[in-house]
């Protein structure tokens, strides 16, 4: 007989590195009709979720912006936990909890049940991006890597035992360099999911069926060329997520809106920023203002389509 996941001994983390998270948050989802509920309502095919894999997925408006990123994965009792930002949790919880009427969910603000760190270093080998754990008191997901290929982790649980602390600023610049978005107050419905690269990093389902805001995404998808894609920028102080970029040749209005920043280790600050492909044709970026600080493009660590780039 296989031991239950309380039974299994969590990883050792020493060598690694951890931070508490307090600008995350954990809806939970529960009942029989949790997974069909939530396939219904996210961009992602939560239906179908394989035991030991999380998914990226996106919470979309009827205009197809939005309004939350998260990073979805079930337990063993049949649970289903959505990781987003924070400061959106409470109004993201309030409209799905609008959509349940018969089905038999349950959704609650698991963020104090399930405290999340951040975690980078070595824990498991052999797991792949996006793959999930549970053991003992908590679980865990292999997150993208961030900067020059760190290995990051979404801890979910008891704080990891024999982990070094880890400056948020860092996890920050770790997240924003990996090039996966994550929505949060100050950018809800400023972006259809192509704009932040959401589609490229697994976050969008085009097999699926309906769920708010689809008609939309999938216009955006296949209908003329993307127009504003995300950008990894280096500037000389952290900028702040939802504030504007502008090319120096358009002082009038601006270029893109930063979604994500933070610093590297060892480096300077970096963000993910929403951008118009037109201002990367030559000219300077700049925070805040046409004349402001400067900004220089860095790597993605995935390639956005050619027609596209």
């Amino acid at each position: 007989m296989s031991p239950s996941p309380a039974d299994l001994p969590l990883p050792a983390t020493q060598g690694a590195r951890a931070v508490r998270l307090h600008d995350w948050g954990v809806i939970r989802a529960a009942g029989d009709d949790a997974r069909k509920f939530l396939h219904g309502q996210l961009t992602q095919d939560v239906e179908h979720l394989e035991p030991g894999r999380a998914r990226l997925a996106g919470f979309c408006s009827a205009k197809g912006r939005l309004m939350a990123t998260f990073v979805v994965w079930g337990r063993d009792n049949g649970d289903v936990l959505l990781a987003c930002s924070a400061d959106l949790l409470p109004t993201v919880l309030k409209r799905l909890q609008m959509f349940v009427l018969r089905a038999k969910c349950k959704l609650s603000d698991a963020s104090a049940d399930v405290p999340l760190w951040g975690l980078v270093g070595p824990l498991d080998s052999s797991a792949a991006v996006w793959d999930c754990k549970q053991a003992g008191a908590a679980d865990w997901v292999r997150l993208p890597d961030g900067g020059e290929a760190v290995a990051r982790w979404l801890w979910a649980g008891a704080e990891p035992e024999g982990a070094a602390a880890l400056q948020i600023d860092t996890w920050r610049g770790l997240e924003a360099s990996s090039g996966v978005a994550r929505v949060m107050a100050a950018t809800a419905e400023q972006f259809v999911p192509q704009m932040i690269n959401l589609e490229l990093v697994g976050g969008v389902n085009f097999q699926k069926g309906c769920y708010p805001g689809q008609e939309i995404v999938a216009r955006s998808q296949y209908r003329g060329t993307l127009k504003r894609r995300a950008q990894v920028l280096h500037s000389d102080e952290v900028l702040q997520p939802g504030q504007e970029v502008f090319h120096a040749a358009d002082p009038g209005q601006p270029a893109g809106r930063v979604v994500l920043s933070g610093r590297l280790p060892g480096g300077g600050p970096v963000a993910l920023v929403e951008l118009k492909l037109s201002a990367l044709d030559g000219g300077t970026l700049h925070a805040g203002a046409a004349d402001g600080p400067p900004l220089r493009l860095g790597a993605l660590p995935y390639a956005i389509p050619a027609e596209q780039a």
